[in-house]
């Protein structure tokens, strides 16, 4: 049947268990000092579990103990090595139990201890079962081992009646929308070990409700609605009919439902793919990221009770857990590789303050509810994407063109397009990009967007990723308020454009997103784009001096522009560039 032979008495308990579904313990009667008691455990005691592992208690845990006092096993989950039937054991003592579902759930995960037993007390075994289960394994023992039975019996009872439950035959039918007869109902219950009484004929009671006693091996049963389910599986799920609802008119997406599916889409276009990965992130990681001792996006939640050890703690940051899934699809041969994951992070701005515990028996009051939401810390919604390998592949019409910090930066430039949102880029340094390669993404207002680019080579090393690696995380949340404005369409102008090309130079530290600023404002509406063709750093510059080229298009909606008018927007914008960051004219 799949498990380990061991010795005769345990084979016999675990052949028991495997066939009734009762676990069972044996115990060396020779090795006991005291009567069996079962009792919570008590602080500072331990017990070396049968897996050969000295555990620390809990007082929690339920124990089953050799006259009070030494620990023989963790109830319904595991024995103790101080009992533990051996091949000169003569006498042995049957134990078995009905343990409480969730304590026996609670001390298995404690322990991170799962057995046998534990998977089968978690999920509710018979009650009435236990003492079948008890002599079917005393009289194993004498058919196979030869053993004679002892006439003592300790068997302590205190299972509280189960009730019966009063059930209107009608109610299946409502719910499922079938027509059940009550016959069909009364049937089905007794098809499944239910014990049902049909109100008696003439009853002046009046009423019509059927008693109902569920079997004791369906703990699960317990209200109407549970009865109801058992009807409709028993005749067939395919009988009930597929009704689609109706939507009704006006509704629609929100606006924050159609800025991710936008946003996405976009992503999508420009050649990412979407994954998804766990929220859940290791101390190890912050440092993996280059993060300084005090940034904030150390500050993170611990969980209590984590799906790993390894990482307890929740994400401040999309970026950081969509990295492992870079990491993977490079380490299975997707050399060039463009993934995007929108998400939540969570982003503590305190210390964590424990919510309170509401009933379930009635709706918790405004205060309560107050308390627990304060207790939430803030979970913006961010997107992170990264590339890695060529952006453009190689073949036959020549080499592939890798991909770099501006295929990040315009994936950004994208999404706002899209969004109709302008943003303004500055270089910045920001961990964990590289400090020249990492452009800071803004509202006008100066409302950060977020920040994209090269990461750090320290960053790769550390994470496992190919060299030079582009990465972007953009705050959804700004985003979406921030494109929640009505745009006003323009006329398209059927004129044709007039350009003009200007180099200015200006101070090293001054930005190309603070020059261009200042070449909109002062150009006036006819300004229709305005795009960099060229940086120059050399000795015609100046020390400390470089010299951007800039490409003005205007266009008039109504005529076509001389030159005159088109010289003089020019100087108009050379002077506000001028007024603003000190830009001169390069030649002039």
């Amino acid at each position: 049947m799949g498990m380990r032979p061991i010795s005769l008495a345990v084979d016999v308990t675990n052949y028991v268990m495997l066939a009734l579904g009762q676990p069972l313990h044996a115990f060396d009667v020779s090795r006991l000092q005291g009567p069996i008691v079962v009792r919570r455990a008590q602080a500072g005691e331990t017990l070396k579990t049968l897996d050969d592992v000295q555990r620390k208690l809990y007082p929690q845990d339920l124990l089953i103990t050799d006259g009070g006092t030494a620990v023989l096993a963790i109830a319904g989950v595991m024995g103790g090595a101080t009992s533990e039937v051996g091949e000169s054991t003569t006498d042995v003592l049957v134990e078995a139990a009905h343990f409480d579902a969730t304590s026996v759930a609670r001390s298995s995960r404690r322990h991170r201890l799962i057995t046998e037993a534990s998977k089968r007390f978690e999920r509710e075994v018979d009650p009435d079962i236990t003492a079948i289960a008890a002599e079917l394994a005393v009289n194993l023992l004498m058919e196979f081992g030869g053993g004679i039975a002892d006439d003592g019996v300790t068997d302590v009872d205190q299972r509280p009646v189960r009730p019966r439950i009063d059930l209107d035959p009608g109610l299946p039918a409502r719910l499922i929308g079938l027509a059940y007869s009550d016959q069909e109902v009364v049937a089905t219950l007794r098809e499944i070990g239910c014990d049902v009484r049909e109100p008696a004929a003439g009853s002046e009671s009046g009423s019509l409700d059927l008693s109902v006693l569920p079997p004791s091996w369906r703990p699960d049963l317990t209200n109407g609605p549970d009865f109801a389910e058992e009807v409709v599986r028993l005749r067939g799920y395919d009988q009930i009919p597929s009704v689609l609802p109706q939507a009704r008119s006006g509704r629609g997406l929100t606006h924050a439902q159609r800025v991710r599916r936008v946003l996405a889409n976009t992503l999508v276009g420009q050649g990412f793919v979407e994954v998804l990965t766990y929220p859940f992130v290791a101390a190890k990681n912050h440092d993996d990221l280059g993060l300084e001792a005090n940034d904030p996006r150390r500050t993170t939640v611990r969980i209590a009770n984590p799906l790993s050890e390894e990482a307890p703690l929740m994400r401040t940051s999309v970026l950081s857990t969509m990295v492992e899934a870079l990491r993977r699809n490079v380490s299975r041969g997707s050399r060039d590789t463009a993934i995007f994951e929108m998400g939540l992070v969570t982003r503590p701005l305190w210390e964590p303050q424990a919510a309170p515990v509401p009933g379930t028996k009635e709706r918790p009051d405004d205060v309560t509810l107050a308390q627990i939401l304060a207790a939430v810390p803030p979970q913006p919604r961010r997107v992170a994407y990264a590339l890695t390998g060529d952006s453009d592949p190689a073949g036959w019409w020549g080499p592939g063109r890798p991909a770099d910090w501006t295929d990040a930066v315009g994936a950004a430039r994208a999404i706002a397009s899209a969004l109709a949102v302008d943003i303004v880029v500055t270089a910045d340094d920001h961990a964990p990009w590289h400090p020249g390669r990492c452009a800071r993404l803004e509202l006008a207002d100066g409302t950060l967007v977020g920040h994209a680019g090269e990461l750090h080579p320290k960053v790769v090393a550390a994470l496992g990723i190919p060299t030079r690696t582009c990465v972007g995380e953009l705050d959804v949340d700004v985003l979406t308020m921030a494109s929640d404005v009505t745009v006003q369409a323009r006329e398209l102008s059927t004129y044709p454009v007039a350009q003009s090309d200007v180099a200015l130079v200006v101070d090293e530290q001054v930005s190309a997103a603070a020059l261009e600023s200042a070449l909109w404002q002062g150009s006036g509406e006819m300004l229709e784009s305005l795009s960099l063709m060229d940086i120059y750093r050399g000795e015609q510059a100046g020390p400390g001096r470089k010299s951007l080229a800039y490409r003005l298009v205007f266009r008039a909606p109504e005529r076509t522009l001389t030159t005159k008018e088109v010289n003089g927007l020019r100087d108009r914008a050379i002077a506000s560039a001028a007024a603003a960051v000190g830009a001169v004219q390069r030649g002039a």
